[in-house]
């Protein structure tokens, strides 16, 4: 089995080596270093969420990537995701198709409706729109994908008569949504052909074999032939177990109840909630290189994935910590992921 291993980073504020929290300008400047790091390394893919809020310093995703751009040669690079909702998509689309120009034809959109809700007043944008937005706005930017003229009329935004829209891409831009478990988003994702980027972030990943069941029958159904289904979870690697888990519980845990606060979650989220998330029926990819490589494996097998990107950057964790990580995740995960699955395919 062929597998991409990928790295996402929503551009987290990070500690300084005083314990500080850096500046969002050092942040991301350190972004860049890291991606630099991921290419070198050989990974797949570096992608960066756009956010708007005090916690990440990243809200222009496709300008930190253009950076990435310039120093790199292999890599691929997109978002994670971009929140199409609260944007135009004819600009989304301009920023993409000039992202791919200048890094000759390595840009992916993933595009989504966002978990966190920051941009939706921020742009004037009413949340009780939240599902006719993306679903108007995603619509356009698939037509737009054709980079030919477009005629097109919603209700969200003003309509086109025969536009053209600039730059044109060399080969076309990849695309793919951004799902968070809604049987509803897989249907919508199929239908357009795009590709499935599931985010798990908390539970078992065996519990969407249904939903990509589902996108794999709803692509036959729309008349698309087969498409890439990714997943998007967090993690930290060091050189063992205890390491990793130490470092990464604390920026969980406050990460978990400054957000639990907000959204009036019961409960807290304590070493014990962490641990089953480390352990093989959960979604935290934290550990040695051995371990998280074992898990990694275990979930392609599961969902049948062709690509896995890795939230390296979680809360504070330091800008060191970060970059070895990517360093033993390129050098050691990644031989090891294609190791496992290509004993898998030996055995059959």
């Amino acid at each position: 089995m062929d597998i991409e291993l990928g790295l996402d980073t929503f551009g987290d504020v990070t500690r300084g080596p005083d314990g500080t929290p850096l500046s969002d300008a050092a942040t991301i400047r350190n972004v860049v270093e890291q991606a630099t790091l991921a290419d070198e390394v050989g990974l797949s893919f570096f992608g960066i969420g756009e956010h708007h809020r005090r916690e990440f310093a990243v809200s222009s995703p496709e300008i930190v990537l253009a950076a990435i751009a310039s120093v790199t040669e292999r890599i691929r690079l997109g978002t994670a995701v971009t929140v199409l909702s609260s944007d135009d998509p004819v600009r989304v689309y301009e920023r993409f198709a000039t992202l791919d120009a200048v890094s000759r034809g390595r840009a992916e959109a993933i595009l989504g409706r966002g978990s966190f809700i920051e941009s939706f007043p921020l742009f004037g944008y009413d949340l009780r729109d939240y599902e006719a937005l993306f679903e108007e706005k995603l619509d356009l930017f698939v037509r737009l994908m054709t980079e030919s003229p477009v005629t097109w009329t919603g209700t969200m935004r003003a309509p086109l008569d025969d536009a053209d829209v600039f730059p044109k891409t060399e080969r076309g831009l990849t695309a793919w949504v951004g799902v968070g478990g809604s049987p509803e988003s897989v249907v919508r994702t199929a239908r357009h052909g795009l590709g499935l980027m599931l985010a798990i972030i908390g539970g078992s990943p065996v519990r969407f074999r249904p939903l990509v069941d589902l996108y794999h029958r709803s692509l036959t159904s729309f008349g698309h032939g087969s498409a890439p289904v990714g997943v998007h979870s967090p993690g930290h690697i060091a050189e063992t177990d205890e390491e990793a888990w130490d470092a990464l519980f604390p920026e969980m845990q406050a990460m978990h109840e400054k957000i639990g606060r907000e959204r009036g979650w019961a409960g807290g989220y304590n070493r014990l909630t962490f641990q089953n998330e480390v352990g093989p029926q959960g979604s935290v990819y934290a550990g040695s290189p051995e371990r998280v490589a074992r898990k990694i494996a275990d979930t392609v097998r599961t969902l049948g994935l062709t690509r896995f990107d890795l939230k390296f950057a979680n809360g504070g964790l330091e800008h060191d910590r970060l970059m070895r990580s990517i360093e033993l995740y390129g050098t050691r995960v990644a031989p090891r992921v294609r190791e496992l699955l290509a004993e898998d395919a030996g055995a059959a």
